[in-house]
């Protein structure tokens, strides 16, 4: 059950999406703006970047800003709360599983050199290089060891926060040690997620590959949307479990509800205006969902008899008496990692197909589920 719950609090996370003010910038307007993501922008200063994380945590009043310097160049003028940073980025540690796809498909692999609780890695790049012992595990995320830390001397630590309080991050900044803030998770467009390889791409003077990588990402997402579109018939979709007293279920305007939307599915809870999560109780879902035609995103279980052991009333829905349950947990790394959870921000695409697949099985020939599985 501590698993289930981790799941969902990472997915609670995943799915807040908090607006926060822009920090005051230049008067020079040559600021780039990615396509779907909100969070961060970028503009070039002869031979430096300079790199704002406009919403770096929920409830945030200002964001953050990051002066790129080529190794060998003058550092530009900047103020007191700017953080510097040579790059290319040769050493990096990274504090969620969801960055380390981001270095894969840059072709940065051999970059990280450390990672909190190295057994979450599920990338096979990855994990052989923990395996060959050239990323150290540095402990607990929230706890990591900082003498381990300061030995590896990285570039750079990517962090998150999810509050104004960044605990060891500010700890790691104050040892002087760069940190950067990566938002990705506070982004509402599946393709904005994606689009975090372009913040990365800048730490690894690699942009143009990150354009290669991300137009092929959102050319396959938006036309398997197109293809979803098209379909008549929208089957009814519920979603989520019960954990003690409250079922949590996406709200109508989060991550999980838009590719749902996207897939051709009729979400139940598609009129709602939460971006998080709701927590309701199991009355209120069955009273909503019992006649649904699938019931998708169930944390980690693996069959229904598991499912039912932990709430028999489970059987009363519909889907669940007609095998139309799904988990998002079908793939995992040697040590038992979530792929989903580590790769999902960056193929959105990936996880698209799976429910265009579920929701109109004749569309996709050939296309098997890549994250999600039936549970029976």
């Amino acid at each position: 059950m501590k698993l289930v719950m981790r799941c969902i609090l990472l997915l609670i996370a995943a799915c807040v999406v908090v607006r926060c003010h822009k920090p005051v910038r230049a008067p020079e307007t040559t600021w780039q703006q990615p396509t779907y993501a909100e969070g961060f922008s970028w503009k070039r200063d002869g031979g430096a970047l300079w790199v704002d994380v406009t919403y770096p945590f929920p409830g945030a009043r200002q964001g953050y800003r990051y002066l790129l310097v080529k190794r060998g160049n003058p550092v530009p003028p900047h103020d007191a709360e700017t953080q510097v940073i040579f790059t290319p980025v040769q050493r990096i540690v990274c504090t969620s599983t969801t960055h380390l796809p981001l270095l894969d498909y840059l072709g940065a692999t051999q970059t990280l050199v450390g990672f909190p609780t190295t057994d979450y890695i599920s990338s096979e790049k990855m994990r052989a290089r923990v395996d060959a012992g050239q990323v150290v595990d540095l402990g607990v995320d929230k706890g990591m060891d900082l003498e381990k830390l300061i030995a590896l001397k990285p570039d750079v630590v990517m962090g998150y926060s999810m509050s104004s309080d960044l605990g060891q991050l500010k700890k790691i900044k104050e040892l002087g040690i760069p940190v950067v803030t990566n938002a990705e998770y506070l982004e509402k467009h599946p393709l904005g997620r994606a689009e975090w390889i372009r913040f990365m791409a800048l730490l690894m003077g690699k942009e143009e590959m990150a354009d290669s990588v991300f137009e092929a990402i959102e050319q396959a997402y938006l036309e398997t949307a197109q293809q979803a579109a098209q379909q008549p018939k929208q089957p009814t979709v519920m979603s989520g479990v019960l954990y003690g007293d409250g079922w949590f279920l996406p709200g109508g305007k989060n991550y999980a509800a838009r590719l749902l939307a996207d897939a051709g599915c009729q979400y139940l809870w598609a009129t709602d205006s939460t971006q998080g999560f709701l927590e309701l109780s199991f009355e209120s879902v069955y009273a909503q969902a019992r006649e649904a035609d699938l019931w998708i995103g169930v944390a980690n279980f693996k069959t229904l008899a598991e499912l039912k052991a932990t709430e028999p009333r489970y059987e009363l829905f519909k889907p669940f008496r007609q095998q139309g349950v799904y988990t998002y947990d079908k793939r995992h790394g040697t040590r038992g990692g979530s792929e989903f959870l580590e790769l999902g921000y960056l193929r959105p695409d990936l996880i698209l197909k799976d429910l265009v697949k579920i929701a109109h099985p004749d569309l996709l020939p050939g296309y098997e589920l890549f994250f999600h599985e039936r549970l029976k």
